[in-house]
């Protein structure tokens, strides 16, 4: 596991072995996990924006945007 990605409101970490991104919200306390044809339309996403243009406000509206539909809450024991 690889954190590639540190804001106030998120990480991206990298799973090489298994080719797959996680997404975790630290201020909604979610996580959306992607593999497969996901994670690579999500690399590639990434690699379109150019880092001039990685305005972290932006970016994070961006991830949150993509975790909406689909991430799972963290749920704490």
């Amino acid at each position: 596991m690889n954190v590639i990605y540190s804001s106030k409101h998120f990480w991206i970490l990298s799973y090489p072995e298994q080719q797959g991104f996680e997404l975790f919200d630290k201020y909604h306390l979610r996580t959306l996990f992607l593999d497969g044809a996901s994670a690579q339309h999500f690399r590639h996403a990434m690699e379109e924006i150019p880092e001039s243009q990685r305005n972290e406000e932006e970016f994070d509206a961006w991830l949150d945007g993509l975790c909406d539909e689909n991430a799972q809450p963290i749920v704490f024991h």
